[in-house]
Protein backbone atom coordinates (compact mmCIF):
# COMPACT_ATOMS: atom_id res chain seq x y z
CA UNK A 1 0.00 0.00 0.00
CA UNK A 2 1.33 3.47 -0.98
CA UNK A 3 2.77 5.74 1.88
CA UNK A 4 0.88 8.88 1.72
CA UNK A 5 2.93 12.34 2.96
CA UNK A 6 0.85 11.76 6.81
CA UNK A 7 1.56 7.91 7.05
CA UNK A 8 5.54 8.71 6.32
CA UNK A 9 5.83 11.31 9.06
CA UNK A 10 4.10 8.80 11.33
CA UNK A 11 6.43 6.63 10.49
CA UNK A 12 8.84 8.73 10.98
CA UNK A 13 7.91 9.89 14.35
CA UNK A 14 7.13 6.75 16.07
CA UNK A 15 11.00 5.58 14.79
CA UNK A 16 11.57 8.45 16.44
CA UNK A 17 10.37 7.23 19.74
CA UNK A 18 7.14 9.59 19.78
CA UNK A 19 5.09 7.40 21.89
CA UNK A 20 1.55 9.18 20.53
CA UNK A 21 3.02 8.36 17.09
CA UNK A 22 3.38 5.12 17.85
CA UNK A 23 0.10 4.48 19.53
CA UNK A 24 -1.90 5.27 16.32
CA UNK A 25 0.84 3.67 13.62
CA UNK A 26 -0.08 0.49 15.75
CA UNK A 27 -3.80 1.41 15.59
CA UNK A 28 -3.18 1.67 12.34
CA UNK A 29 -1.77 -1.90 11.80
CA UNK A 30 -5.24 -2.95 13.75
CA UNK A 31 -7.28 -1.75 11.48
CA UNK A 32 -5.50 -1.67 8.02
CA UNK A 33 -5.99 2.16 8.10
CA UNK A 34 -3.01 3.47 5.34
CA UNK A 35 -1.13 0.39 5.76
CA UNK A 36 -1.84 -3.98 5.66
CA UNK A 37 -3.41 -5.12 8.28
CA UNK A 38 -0.95 -6.72 10.85
CA UNK A 39 -1.71 -7.59 14.35
CA UNK A 40 2.01 -8.31 15.48
CA UNK A 41 3.08 -5.37 13.89
CA UNK A 42 0.83 -3.37 15.58
CA UNK A 43 1.27 -5.39 19.00
CA UNK A 44 5.09 -4.12 18.21
CA UNK A 45 4.04 -0.56 18.36
CA UNK A 46 1.88 -0.77 21.00
CA UNK A 47 4.18 -2.29 23.21
CA UNK A 48 7.04 0.74 22.07
CA UNK A 49 4.46 3.33 23.12
CA UNK A 50 3.21 1.46 26.18
CA UNK A 51 6.93 1.41 27.79
CA UNK A 52 6.68 4.77 27.47
CA UNK A 53 4.16 5.15 29.83
CA UNK A 54 1.25 5.35 27.05
CA UNK A 55 -1.77 4.95 29.14
CA UNK A 56 -3.67 4.14 25.74
CA UNK A 57 -0.71 1.85 24.22
CA UNK A 58 -0.60 -0.23 27.44
CA UNK A 59 -4.63 -0.81 27.35
CA UNK A 60 -4.13 -1.85 23.67
CA UNK A 61 -1.21 -4.32 24.29
CA UNK A 62 -3.10 -5.57 27.42
CA UNK A 63 -6.24 -6.24 25.13
CA UNK A 64 -4.04 -8.28 22.61
CA UNK A 65 -2.46 -10.60 25.70
CA UNK A 66 -5.47 -11.19 26.06
CA UNK A 67 -7.15 -12.30 23.09
CA UNK A 68 -3.83 -13.77 21.77
CA UNK A 69 -3.95 -11.38 18.85
CA UNK A 70 -0.58 -10.70 17.34
CA UNK A 71 1.11 -12.22 20.19
CA UNK A 72 0.72 -15.17 21.96
CA UNK A 73 -1.57 -15.23 24.93
CA UNK A 74 -0.21 -13.96 28.45
CA UNK A 75 -2.96 -13.20 31.12
CA UNK A 76 -0.71 -13.00 33.44
CA UNK A 77 0.92 -10.20 31.90
CA UNK A 78 -2.26 -8.31 30.42
CA UNK A 79 -3.21 -7.71 34.11
CA UNK A 80 0.55 -6.14 35.20
CA UNK A 81 -0.44 -4.13 32.08
CA UNK A 82 -4.17 -3.17 33.30
CA UNK A 83 -2.98 -2.09 36.51
CA UNK A 84 -0.48 0.10 35.28
CA UNK A 85 -3.14 1.76 33.10
CA UNK A 86 -6.06 1.63 36.25
CA UNK A 87 -4.19 3.63 38.64
CA UNK A 88 -3.73 6.25 35.61
CA UNK A 89 -4.04 9.76 35.45
CA UNK A 90 -6.11 11.03 33.69
CA UNK A 91 -8.69 7.77 34.44
CA UNK A 92 -8.72 5.25 32.35
CA UNK A 93 -12.10 3.73 33.29
CA UNK A 94 -12.44 1.22 30.11
CA UNK A 95 -8.83 0.09 32.12
CA UNK A 96 -10.36 0.13 35.33
CA UNK A 97 -13.39 -1.86 33.85
CA UNK A 98 -11.51 -4.39 32.39
CA UNK A 99 -9.31 -5.16 35.40
CA UNK A 100 -11.86 -5.73 37.53
CA UNK A 101 -13.63 -8.13 34.79
CA UNK A 102 -10.57 -10.02 35.42
CA UNK A 103 -10.55 -10.39 39.18
CA UNK A 104 -14.15 -11.34 39.06
CA UNK A 105 -13.54 -13.95 36.53
CA UNK A 106 -9.76 -14.94 37.95
CA UNK A 107 -7.90 -14.15 34.40
CA UNK A 108 -4.19 -13.67 34.60
CA UNK A 109 -4.96 -13.33 38.79
CA UNK A 110 -6.30 -14.81 41.50
CA UNK A 111 -10.29 -15.00 41.42
CA UNK A 112 -11.50 -11.85 44.12
CA UNK A 113 -15.00 -10.38 43.70
CA UNK A 114 -13.83 -8.14 46.22
CA UNK A 115 -11.42 -6.42 44.29
CA UNK A 116 -13.91 -6.81 40.71
CA UNK A 117 -16.10 -4.34 43.10
CA UNK A 118 -13.24 -2.28 43.87
CA UNK A 119 -12.27 -1.44 40.30
CA UNK A 120 -16.09 -1.72 39.01
CA UNK A 121 -16.75 0.96 41.57
CA UNK A 122 -13.57 3.48 40.32
CA UNK A 123 -15.02 3.01 36.79
CA UNK A 124 -18.43 3.62 37.35
CA UNK A 125 -17.16 6.59 39.33
CA UNK A 126 -16.18 7.90 36.16
CA UNK A 127 -19.36 6.95 33.94
CA UNK A 128 -18.23 4.06 32.47
CA UNK A 129 -21.65 2.31 32.08
CA UNK A 130 -20.35 -1.04 31.68
CA UNK A 131 -19.47 -1.11 35.25
CA UNK A 132 -22.19 0.75 36.31
CA UNK A 133 -24.05 -2.22 35.30
CA UNK A 134 -21.54 -4.51 36.76
CA UNK A 135 -21.71 -2.93 40.22
CA UNK A 136 -25.01 -3.09 40.55
CA UNK A 137 -25.44 -6.08 39.41
CA UNK A 138 -23.23 -7.24 42.67
CA UNK A 139 -25.06 -4.75 44.53
CA UNK A 140 -28.32 -7.17 43.71
CA UNK A 141 -26.34 -10.25 44.30
CA UNK A 142 -23.92 -9.69 47.17
CA UNK A 143 -21.09 -10.66 45.34
CA UNK A 144 -18.24 -9.08 46.54
CA UNK A 145 -19.87 -6.32 48.36
CA UNK A 146 -22.65 -6.53 51.01
CA UNK A 147 -26.28 -6.91 49.36
CA UNK A 148 -28.01 -3.97 48.86
CA UNK A 149 -30.92 -3.42 46.04
CA UNK A 150 -31.43 0.15 46.96
CA UNK A 151 -27.63 1.05 45.93
CA UNK A 152 -28.43 -1.59 42.72
CA UNK A 153 -30.64 0.56 41.20
CA UNK A 154 -28.75 3.39 42.19
CA UNK A 155 -26.12 2.28 39.79
CA UNK A 156 -28.33 0.73 37.11
CA UNK A 157 -30.45 3.81 36.58
CA UNK A 158 -27.47 5.99 35.20
CA UNK A 159 -26.31 2.89 32.96
CA UNK A 160 -29.43 2.67 31.13
CA UNK A 161 -29.76 6.21 30.72
CA UNK A 162 -26.91 5.15 28.75
CA UNK A 163 -29.28 3.66 26.32
CA UNK A 164 -28.70 -0.05 25.79
CA UNK A 165 -31.63 -2.28 26.07
CA UNK A 166 -29.95 -5.20 28.53
CA UNK A 167 -29.84 -2.16 31.16
CA UNK A 168 -32.75 -0.60 30.11
CA UNK A 169 -34.68 -3.94 30.68
CA UNK A 170 -33.06 -4.87 34.09
CA UNK A 171 -34.02 -1.25 35.26
CA UNK A 172 -37.40 -1.77 33.96
CA UNK A 173 -37.88 -5.49 35.61
CA UNK A 174 -36.80 -3.47 38.97
CA UNK A 175 -39.32 -1.32 39.01
CA UNK A 176 -42.11 -3.78 38.06
CA UNK A 177 -41.25 -6.19 41.02
CA UNK A 178 -40.49 -3.41 43.64
CA UNK A 179 -36.45 -4.54 43.50
CA UNK A 180 -34.66 -1.82 45.37
CA UNK A 181 -37.57 0.55 44.39
CA UNK A 182 -40.53 1.50 44.84
CA UNK A 183 -42.93 -0.88 42.74
CA UNK A 184 -43.90 1.42 39.56
CA UNK A 185 -45.50 -0.32 36.88
CA UNK A 186 -45.90 2.66 34.64
CA UNK A 187 -41.75 3.55 35.24
CA UNK A 188 -41.65 -0.20 34.17
CA UNK A 189 -43.49 0.54 30.90
CA UNK A 190 -41.49 3.62 30.71
CA UNK A 191 -37.88 1.35 30.08
CA UNK A 192 -39.61 -1.74 28.72
CA UNK A 193 -40.69 0.75 25.96
CA UNK A 194 -36.93 2.08 26.04
CA UNK A 195 -35.66 -1.61 25.46
CA UNK A 196 -38.15 -2.31 23.12
CA UNK A 197 -37.26 0.24 20.90
CA UNK A 198 -33.51 1.20 20.51
CA UNK A 199 -31.93 2.81 18.25
CA UNK A 200 -29.36 0.53 17.67
CA UNK A 201 -28.90 -2.99 18.75
CA UNK A 202 -25.70 -5.27 18.80
CA UNK A 203 -26.93 -8.89 18.45
CA UNK A 204 -25.55 -9.80 22.19
CA UNK A 205 -28.48 -7.94 22.97
CA UNK A 206 -31.52 -8.39 20.77
CA UNK A 207 -32.64 -11.15 23.52
CA UNK A 208 -33.19 -8.54 25.77
CA UNK A 209 -34.99 -6.60 23.29
CA UNK A 210 -37.48 -9.27 22.59
CA UNK A 211 -38.05 -10.16 26.03
CA UNK A 212 -39.01 -6.26 26.89
CA UNK A 213 -41.25 -6.16 23.60
CA UNK A 214 -42.71 -9.21 25.47
CA UNK A 215 -42.88 -7.67 28.90
CA UNK A 216 -44.53 -4.49 27.19
CA UNK A 217 -46.97 -6.90 25.92
CA UNK A 218 -48.05 -8.29 29.30
CA UNK A 219 -48.07 -4.46 30.49
CA UNK A 220 -50.80 -4.38 27.72
CA UNK A 221 -52.63 -6.96 27.83
CA UNK A 222 -53.09 -6.78 31.95
CA UNK A 223 -53.20 -2.98 32.05
CA UNK A 224 -49.88 -2.64 34.18
CA UNK A 225 -48.86 0.75 33.95
CA UNK A 226 -50.77 1.59 30.55
CA UNK A 227 -54.69 1.56 29.89
CA UNK A 228 -55.50 -1.73 28.64
CA UNK A 229 -55.48 -2.57 24.75
CA UNK A 230 -55.55 -5.72 23.50
CA UNK A 231 -54.49 -4.43 19.84
CA UNK A 232 -51.50 -2.81 21.11
CA UNK A 233 -50.77 -5.82 23.42
CA UNK A 234 -50.63 -8.40 20.05
CA UNK A 235 -48.35 -5.93 18.24
CA UNK A 236 -45.68 -6.17 20.82
CA UNK A 237 -46.11 -10.18 21.16
CA UNK A 238 -45.63 -10.11 17.49
CA UNK A 239 -42.91 -7.82 17.82
CA UNK A 240 -41.04 -10.13 20.52
CA UNK A 241 -42.24 -13.15 18.47
CA UNK A 242 -39.87 -12.34 15.28
CA UNK A 243 -37.18 -12.37 17.63
CA UNK A 244 -38.20 -15.99 18.41
CA UNK A 245 -39.28 -14.84 21.68
CA UNK A 246 -41.22 -18.69 21.96
CA UNK A 247 -43.50 -17.00 25.09
CA UNK A 248 -45.14 -14.09 22.79
CA UNK A 249 -45.82 -17.43 20.28
CA UNK A 250 -47.96 -18.75 22.40
CA UNK A 251 -49.01 -15.60 23.93
CA UNK A 252 -50.62 -14.57 20.41
CA UNK A 253 -52.51 -18.00 19.75
CA UNK A 254 -54.59 -17.01 22.94
CA UNK A 255 -55.44 -13.34 21.06
CA UNK A 256 -55.54 -14.79 17.27
CA UNK A 257 -58.22 -17.87 17.10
Amino acid sequence: MAETEDVKKLFTDAREGFSPAQLELGMCYLRGSSVVKGYAEAVKWFRKAAEQDNRDAQYELALALLDGCGIAKNETEAVKWLHKVAVAEPRHPAGQFLLGCCYDNGIGVAKDEAKAVKWWRKAAENGFMKAQFALGVCYREGAGVEQDETEAVKWFIPAAEKGFPLQQYNLALCYANGWGVAKDHAEAVKWFRKAAEPKCVIRSQLQYVAAAQYNLALCYSNGWGVNQDYAEAVKWFRRASEQACFEARRAISAFVK
